[in-house]
């Protein structure tokens, strides 16, 4: 796809927090990214304009049957002020496998990439500088015809927001505590689990709330059909390590999401010389291995959080404390490395990063 993107400037300006006083996904830039698809045109009218409210008819298919993915990527200012995209290729493969499972026509991967570097590029001065901090992404495609019947749309918008964002969790970079639930199932083999779709979301808020007022910060789901194997966290990947095992549930099932962050941890690990396994593990053998003190490290990997350590496991009653509660040794020195490709204060040598 060749056509120009359109630019309509916002009339006004919009105030910028300050870094210190970011949260997470609650204040947006002055503009968006917008482009339409028909069935006889396909996709096409790639445009900035000024954020703002989408035109939806009641009975848009996306309101009544959910045919929506999303993705979620960021851009950091480096020490040397450069804005740079982490893995934007990586993500909108992802969220083509996504639209494919869900029946929405895919994006041409060059197109998408310009909406990205277009819109951030537009929107440099929103992208903060403290280390923590960035320019959250959120590329979207909903379906908007009008109609009532389940088939795929013929019509489609795709759109892209940005919002300057701090830490994830309130609890930063300290150990969260997470609950295992066998009582719910996120995904089962054969399903849309391994989709970012958003009835995966809607689906899991039941069990995380459950979690939150009995103080735990996120789930920990297990598989769909025995209820006994991990699969992921809420809103990341799971890893731990056992004795000098670094283990994470494998992607074949297609239950997990296929994380960004994930496959880069991966990477990193494998690179280190460390024995790395992606292999069903189940919650017995991880609480066997807290009993026998073999459980050193649990952390969860996910754009939003990067890297957050687990300090603490609960199931069935039993909490299994990890490492006292503390952050781990290859935790820290995962989120060190990956930080340190983000904001260029480490050589990027796998070329992750893309300049705007």
């Amino acid at each position: 796809m060749s056509e120009p993107i359109r630019i309509t400037r916002a009339a006004a300006k919009k105030a910028r927090p300050k870094d210190k006083d970011l949260t997470f996904g609650t204040v947006f830039t002055d503009h968006m990214f917008v482009m339409d698809f028909q069935e006889e045109k396909g996709w096409y009218d790639p445009r900035i304009e000024p954020y703002g409210p989408l035109s939806l008819d009641p009975a848009a298919a996306v309101l009544h049957y959910a045919q929506a993915v999303f993705d979620g990527l960021k851009a950091f200012r480096g020490k040397d002020g450069t804005v740079r995209l982490f893995r934007p290729q990586k993500h909108i493969a992802r969220m083509n496998n996504s639209a494919k499972r869900m029946c929405i026509p895919p994006l041409d991967p060059e197109m998408a990439l310009k909406s990205l570097v277009a819109l951030v590029g537009l929107e440099k001065e929103w992208v903060p500088s403290t280390v923590g901090t960035s320019l959250y992404v959120r590329p979207t495609i909903i379906a908007n015809e009008a109609f009532l019947g389940v088939r795929p749309a013929h019509s489609y918008i795709y759109y892209v927001i940005l919002s300057p964002v701090g830490a994830y969790y309130p609890e930063g970079m300290n150990p969260v505590k997470i609950l295992v639930v066998d009582k719910y199932v996120r995904a089962v083999e054969g399903g849309v689990g391994a989709a970012k779709t958003s009835g995966n979301y809607a689906a899991s808020l039941y069990a995380a709330e459950e979690a939150k007022h009995a103080g735990f910060t996120q789930v920990l789901w297990l598989d769909g059909r025995e209820r006994k194997y991990l699969d992921e966290v809420g809103t990341m990947n799971i890893m731990l390590k056992i004795g000098d095992e670094v283990i994470t549930p494998p992607l074949a099932s297609g239950t997990i999401l296929p994380g960004v962050t994930r496959d880069s941890a991966l990477t990193l690990m494998r690179e280190w010389g460390l024995r790395v396994a992606e292999r069903q593990v189940s919650i017995d053998e991880v609480a066997q291995a807290a009993h026998r003190g073999t459980l050193e490290e649990v952390w969860g990997t996910g754009t939003a959080a990067v890297i957050s350590p687990v300090g603490e496991l609960a199931y069935k009653g039993e909490r299994l404390v990890v490492n006292q509660g503390r952050i781990g040794e290859l935790t820290q020195k995962l989120y060190d490395a990956i930080v340190g490709i983000q904001y260029a204060t480490a050589p990027d040598t796998h070329g992750w990063t893309v300049p705007v």
